[in-house]
């Protein structure tokens, strides 16, 4: 029986095989869809990244799947993902918070926000690629804050590129060792406390990096 979405999305690495036998080629599209929206929404943030790419990257050298249409079709997705949130913030965004949350949607607090991303921006986007959830908001934000869409869609394009082949490569060089195949699901475990611990380090680092902005703009001229 075929389980459910949710059994699914945590038992990946055991219901990757059926996924495969179910739709074949259209595997592929179904992973685009899954990685544009955890990339792309940000009440999809829940959905698997990192273990998805791993798992597929995996699978590929089993010969379930070919790596070369993943990293397309991984690359497509994560493009497209944050694209597509980058318009959410910048035409959506705002006019949502006023209404929800309008006592953080003050001009100052957009001037700080747009200050931020015109300053740190490239490099936000680039490395929040590396880390789920903030992966998911940092897109989002930059939207919000207006950030300059070329040098936007320059980041996104590089942090596309180095995400998708890292993490699908990864996977696959694991995948073609049968201790790693057999264990695959202790790696992903190691793999997420990794990237919390990344998350926190990460956070801290925009954190500083906000307040410094927020200081600047706070000094007098």
């Amino acid at each position: 029986m075929w389980p459910g979405f949710l059994e699914f999305l945590i038992h990946i690495d055991q219901n990757f095989p059926l996924l495969i036998d179910t739709y074949g080629f259209f595997t592929y599209v179904i992973l685009m869809v899954i990685i544009t929206c955890e990339t792309g929404i940000v009440i999809t943030s829940f959905l698997p990244g990192d273990s998805l790419l791993f798992v597929a990257g995996a699978s590929a050298a089993a010969g379930l799947l070919d790596l070369s249409w993943l990293l397309f079709f991984f690359f497509l997705a994560a493009v497209a993902g944050d694209t597509l949130n980058y318009w959410i913030g910048r035409h959506v965004g705002v006019r949502v918070l006023k209404e929800k949350f309008p006592d953080l949607v003050k001009k100052e607090y957009l001037d700080r926000t747009n200050r931020y991303f015109q300053r740190f921006g490239g490099k936000t986007i680039f490395i929040a690629r590396f880390i789920p959830v903030i992966r998911t908001f940092a897109p989002f934000l930059a939207g919000v804050g207006a950030m300059e869409y070329r040098k936007f869609q320059v980041f996104n394009i590089l942090s596309a590129a180095a995400w998708s082949v890292t993490m699908t490569s990864i996977g696959y060089l694991f995948g073609s060792c049968p201790f790693i195949r057999d264990h695959i699901i202790w790696f992903i475990y190691g793999m997420t406390v990794f990237i919390l611990a990344t998350i926190l380090v990460t956070i801290a680092a925009l954190i500083r990096g906000f307040l410094r902005t927020r200081k600047q703009g706070e000094s007098p001229e």
